[in-house]
């Protein structure tokens, strides 16, 4: 059976998972890993800079946007009402609407109220404000939140799993994806059926760069195995 499918998969057009590039697996974080690093960032000081990195990091893993992506909303891409949100000009140059999970709306709603009591917001004002110095009130840098990231990673001491020198925050967005594609697998829901839904809402450009995770991530292995099962169960047929 594995050498069938190993044997399936080098004969499948690329187009199938995407193409076979060099791109790195990525560090899939478990549930404890991502709760315990909002508990660390929640203890951040002040207790706004804990709030502010606490639910930006908790948003990343529960959307699976872009770090730039979540920097870069305003006050007006947050509907806290509709549970939306609003990424504009994002990575291809392309907006989209993002709706979220009732628990990540409430989350947001929580660091609204307590960033409104600090700092001075209007429409068009960073929805994730810097807090101390000349930052303070001011969109948070890529730089800077990937800083205390770093920071964090290293407190928490995690083993890396992944490809890359150490875990990143840019594999909470991979973490999002397959997390959900093993959702759909333990759901018994029709993985092609959802993917071009799931391709959007994180903004790929192709869908071919969703159903790349079903090639390189370990964990979504089984997942790429029950694709090709109806090929290697069907009739042998002698060949001569």
């Amino acid at each position: 059976m594995a050498a069938a499918i190993r044997a399936a998969h080098r004969d499948t057009d690329d187009t199938v998972f995407g193409s076979a590039d060099a791109r790195l697996a990525p560090h899939i974080y478990t549930d404890r890993e991502i709760a315990d690093l909002l508990a660390a960032a929640h203890r951040l000081q002040p207790p706004l800079r804990g709030a502010t990195y606490e639910t930006l990091f908790g948003l990343l893993a529960a959307t699976g946007l872009r770090v730039s992506e979540a920097v870069h909303l305003c006050n007006s891409d947050v509907d806290l009402n509709c549970g939306l949100l609003t990424v504009r000009e994002t990575k291809f140059a392309k907006s989209r609407q993002v709706p979220v999970h009732p628990t990540t709306l409430e989350a947001l709603r929580r660091y609204r109220m307590r960033r409104d009591g600090e700092v001075m917001t209007g429409g068009e004002s960073p929805f994730f404000v810097g807090t101390r110095g000349r930052r303070r009130g001011c969109t948070l840098s890529t730089r800077q939140v990937d800083r205390v990231f770093q920071k964090l990673r290293e407190e928490l001491a995690w083993t890396n799993r992944g490809g890359h020198a150490t875990p990143r925050i840019h594999d909470l967005r991979h973490t999002f994806v397959v997390h959900r594609l093993l959702l759909w697998q333990t759901l018994g829901i029709d993985v092609d059926q959802r993917m071009l839904a799931l391709s959007t809402y994180v903004g790929h450009a192709h869908v071919t760069d969703t159903y790349w995770y079903l090639s390189a991530v370990p964990e979504l292995m089984a997942v790429a195995a029950e694709r090709f099962e109806p090929m290697i169960e069907g009739p042998e047929v002698e060949h001569v």
